[in-house]
């Protein structure tokens, strides 16, 4: 898959909160630091992605894109 976004941050997942159309997923990255992710439930179940899963959040404008290498 391709994308346009440049930034690129490698980082685990540490939680995901489910509702009935958005999700919530928050990772560790290699910093100090933690990013968040607010993406549909469809997604997280697509991406099957679960605490403990490794992940590259792409970085756009606003949005933080988890993408499963």
């Amino acid at each position: 898959m391709k994308y346009g976004a440049r930034n690129q941050i490698r980082a685990k997942v540490t939680s995901v909160k489910t509702g009935s159309v958005m999700a919530l997923v928050k990772c560790d990255v290699t910093m100090p630091a933690q990013m968040a992710s607010v993406i549909t439930a469809e997604s997280v179940a697509d991406l099957d992605l679960k605490v403990g899963d490794e992940v590259l959040l792409v970085v756009k404008a606003i949005h933080v894109l988890p993408v499963k290498p």
